[in-house]
């Protein structure tokens, strides 16, 4: 069955430096984590990819321009931020209101995300299914059991 895989965007798909500042798409340097372009690459074959951000500052043209930069771009197939849901990502909302956008069956979402907190819990707390890719290994005091992934391609494997 496809699946309709949500990534958040910066230190999941995008390395996110912690010395920019402004929109990622302005900045000198943009990088892809290492292993996203095989991941999406792989994933977009049989299921659709969008971003899902907590991006505060950037549009969705922005979003997709910085994916455009680093190659990304061909596989996503839309970017949702607080600027075109009208919400921040931290909450069930969020999700659900994905969901509604995309009139698809919350069973059939996965949310791939670095963090426990903004990613992972709102997701398990909104029904959907979650990677956690965790690369440096946090522990979170009270967390879920949920699928954890080091590598991005672990998404796939």
């Amino acid at each position: 069955m496809s699946k309709v895989y949500l990534f958040d965007w910066g230190d999941t798909l995008m390395i996110d430096f912690p010395n920019q500042t402004g929109k990622m798409c302005d900045w000198v340097n943009v990088q892809a984590v290492n292993g996203a372009l095989q991941t999406l690459e792989v994933l977009s074959k049989q299921n659709q990819i969008y971003v899902a951000t907590n991006a505060a500052d950037s549009t969705e043209s922005d979003i997709k321009s910085a994916f455009e930069r680093v190659g990304l771009s061909p596989f996503i197939s839309g970017y949702f931020c607080k600027a075109n849901l009208g919400i921040g990502k931290g909450t069930p909302d969020f999700f659900h209101r994905i969901i509604d956008t995309l009139n698809i069956d919350l069973k059939t979402v996965v949310m791939v995300g670095d963090s426990y907190e903004k990613d992972i819990e709102p997701a398990i707390t909104a029904g959907i299914q979650v990677i956690w890719f965790n690369p440096t290994g946090k522990i979170v005091q009270g967390s879920h059991e949920v699928k954890e992934i080091k590598r991005l391609s672990e998404v796939y494997t």
